[in-house]
């Protein structure tokens, strides 16, 4: 992709003249630049030291360590795009050092700006007159030496910043309504490559479509949240394969080997792919998710940990933070997911389960620091299991630390979760209608918050002991029901360490049934 320019500026002023930005057009290109015509015309630079070097191609390299830099380029009416840039951090001079991408830049002192930071963060910050403010952040590993993708999104007063094609921080503010583009870094070397500036429906990750920024944001969370974002175990927080490059897979064969891989992977899965059962390994340190709203699984299952032992204690190789999203899963012959043996800080967010033998995601043998979010179980029978066995305690009390927020439980059957030994497991902000057996279950001493739900044509939402499996403990509070019972609680359990904020009950079916499940985001 040669640079240019001037032809880009032609090329958006027709855009704008034509109307084309409307709701619903196809992606605009406002600036494309790959150094490719071994120059930087149109950039203008401040601080650092800048020039059009190689690095396999043609890159865009900062070579000083010594201060902040910048280089701009754009048109300051440019108003709602996305900035996009393959960025290299080559060293660090400190600690908390970063390379940026730049948005609605007003001068080098004032602009929106996405920096991927030293100290393993991803940040969307605001520089107003030299006085920086953050305004969301995320965990990602950063490694001097390695190509990140960094997308910022400007639309109105929405922000929103990807790593690697997947959206870790987003946040709401309107100083500025327009400015240029930039790159940035802080006492920090490093190499720029491919950027783009697009408006309405931008590329995503290997050119697929993203969401067109005027449409409504994507939901909540982008980041890991409840116990998946707990500094516990050694792993503070849950960022899956960031820092590591992108696959995508469209066969089986891709699929299984990429999911195995050892280190970093980000794995991108188009249209459906069919499995042989039943279930395939899935090895640390990685996001599996979606491209687009039909990425589909069947036939088998995902297996996320060690094989079954009798160990009491977590392995340091337990397998470890592990991100699957915004896929469909059908026709398993176990389970569609399983956590197992100590596996922690696992995020499963915005997937759907239709047609299974078994249980759609079970948490098992000691496996702690999950969050299961906006999920939609499409009438499945055995759904969530939270502990597999009466006599697993040894491995299971203290642990099984799970959070289930704002699922859609669709007339499922049982087991929305079916809790044993798990202590401060937190169910809030779910919709459940026309369950058939049971909503929720406590046994074995198990301690349940369950908190802010919805229950609609459900007989039976929440009770103590199933089973042969003995009573556990379980809080209700500000739970709604409509034509439903009103569940069966009993005990203490301590508050959860995380902090949260739970919508009122009432608001929770209109919120749920309209983002869980997959094809609600962008993968």
């Amino acid at each position: 992709m040669k640079r240019r320019h001037a032809l880009w500026a032609l090329l958006a002023a027709a855009v704008l003249v034509l109307g084309l930005t409307a709701t619903g057009a196809r992606a605009a290109t406002l600036l494309g630049d790959d150094f490719e015509d071994g120059n930087a015309s149109g950039w203008t630079t401040n601080g650092g030291s800048w020039s059009v070097t190689t690095d396999g191609s043609a890159v865009y390299r900062q070579g000083g360590t010594s201060s902040d830099a910048r280089a701009l380029t754009g048109t300051p009416g440019w108003t709602d795009y996305a900035v996009q840039a393959r960025v290299k951090p080559t060293a660090f001079n400190g600690s908390n050092r970063f390379a940026a991408v730049l948005a609605r830049v007003q001068s080098s002192t004032s602009y929106y700006y996405l920096a991927l930071r030293s100290n393993n963060t991803v940040e969307l910050k605001r520089l107003d007159n030299g006085s920086s403010a953050t305004l969301d952040t995320a965990p990602v590993t950063v490694s001097a030496g390695t190509w990140y993708t960094l997308k910022l999104e400007v639309a109105g007063s929405a922000l929103r910043g990807y790593v690697n094609g997947t959206l870790f921080t987003e946040a709401s503010d309107a100083r500025w309504a327009s400015g240029r583009v930039g790159l940035a870094t802080f006492y920090t070397s490093a190499n720029f490559d491919d950027v783009l500036v697009t408006t309405g429906a931008g590329p995503g990750p290997s050119g697929t479509p993203s969401a067109t920024p005027s449409e409504e944001p994507p939901p909540q969370p982008n980041v890991a949240d409840g116990w998946a974002s707990v500094n516990a175990w050694d792993q503070n927080g849950t960022s899956g394969g960031a820092g590591g490059p992108t696959v995508t897979v469209s066969s089986a064969a891709a699929f299984i080997e990429a999911i195995a891989r050892s280190g970093p992977l980000v794995v991108r899965v188009q249209g459906t792919i069919s499995l042989p059962g039943p279930m395939h390994d899935v090895s640390s340190d990685k996001t599996i998710i979606g491209a687009g709203s039909g990425a589909t699984i069947t036939g088998g299952g995902l297996n996320i940990g060690l094989p079954i032992s009798s160990v009491t204690s977590p392995p340091a190789n337990a397998v470890h933070n592990v991100i699957i999203r915004n896929l469909r899963f059908s026709g398993w012959p176990d389970d569609a997911i399983n956590v197992q043996m100590f596996s922690h800080h696992i995020w499963i967010d915005h997937n759907t389960w239709t047609t299974g033998s078994d249980g759609g995601v079970d948490v098992k043998r000691g496996s702690s620091y999950v969050t299961i979010s906006y999920n939609h179980a499409d009438g499945t029978d055995k759904n969530m299991l939270l502990g597999h066995d009466d006599d697993n305690g040894a491995q299971d009390i203290g642990r099984l630390k799970v959070t289930y927020h704002h699922n859609w439980f669709d007339a499922t059957e049982q087991r929305n979760p079916r809790v044993r030994f798990g202590d401060q497991v937190h169910v809030y902000n779910n919709h459940y209608n026309d369950t058939g057996n049971y909503g929720i279950a406590s046994t074995e001493n198990a301690g349940v918050i369950v908190e802010g739900n919805s229950f609609e044509n459900v007989e039976d939402p929440f009770h103590l002991g199933e089973g042969s499996s003995s009573d556990g403990r379980l809080v209700a509070r500000n739970n709604c029901f409509v034509n439903s019972g009103t569940g069966q609680s009993g005990g203490s359990v301590p508050a959860v360490s995380y902090p949260y904020s739970a919508q009122a009950c009432s608001q929770v079916k209109a919120t749920v049934t309209a983002q869980a499940g997959a094809g609600r985001i962008s993968g």
